[in-house]
């Protein structure tokens, strides 16, 4: 790995880490960034999971020290996203490189939609019967277990309709996506999946941002941050669905 693609890996995780945290959806520029650096398709979708659990980890920890709870609630919903989460990384290994590339970029677009406009949270509407939550988490599971990116926004609003309040809704988000990128990940591993070094460097990247994230207080900078990702990101779509080559005919 070149000098370069190691600071852009930092950089563009960091500056992900910290989208994470204000908007959601970094993981629409981690998965292209480490395609750009010479990350084949499936295994940029694995190796992005290293930072994913690093970064998890710290927010479960924070919510964790400032007496956010609801954990013990969280059983039936993490049950079904342990089997989701399985059955999702096992599918989409099965795809070539150059369909993964194909498929995320499309998928990039509805994502970055909902990081601007994030779903309506529907805190007093009647919460679930047992066997519908069941199913949608295990389809939400299905999701993050294969592509990760964008899933932090959908179980926010899942979860709200599962009867839990906005503090401890985010607290789960944080605990049910560590769980489920903790499933996937040796899923891609024991495959091969994960290039380390690219992994390890992104990783830091992603910690940094999430703990800028986390401890400071961003004042009038989401807008920014946000319109950011948006050009980022559909540059990075057009890149993985072939509408144009940019950085030398190695990419």
């Amino acid at each position: 790995m070149e000098w370069w693609e190691a600071v852009l890996l930092v950089v563009g995780g960091a500056a992900a880490g910290l989208i994470n945290a204000v908007a959601g959806g970094g993981s629409t520029l981690t998965v292209p960034l480490l395609v750009l650096v010479g990350v084949p398709g499936n295994n940029a979708n694995a190796s992005n999971r290293i930072g994913i659990v690093t970064s998890s980890v710290a927010a479960a920890t924070a919510f964790r020290k400032l007496g956010v709870r609801g954990l013990s609630r969280a059983t039936p919903i993490l049950i079904p996203i342990v089997v989701g989460s399985l059955i999702g990384a096992f599918a989409i290994t099965r795809l070539t490189d150059d369909n993964f590339e194909s498929v995320f970029g499309l998928l990039m677009l509805p994502i970055i939609f909902l990081s601007i406009r994030k779903p309506k949270l529907k805190l007093d509407a009647e919460p679930w019967p047992t066997w519908v939550t069941a199913t949608v988490f295990m389809g939400v599971g299905l999701y993050g277990g294969a592509v990760q990116a964008g899933v932090g926004l959908i179980l926010l609003a899942a979860l709200t309709r599962a009867g839990f309040d906005l503090v401890t809704a985010n607290n789960v988000k944080v605990v049910a996506n560590l769980t489920l990128s903790t499933v996937a990940l040796p899923v891609f591993i024991i495959q091969g999946k994960v290039e380390w070094l690219p992994a390890a460097t992104l990783a830091v990247g992603l910690t940094i941002g999430a703990w800028i994230g986390a401890h400071a207080a961003v004042r009038g900078g989401e807008r920014f941050i946000r319109s950011a990702m948006v050009v980022a990101a559909v540059l990075l779509a057009g890149r993985l669905l072939g509408v144009y080559g940019w950085v030398g005919d190695r990419l």
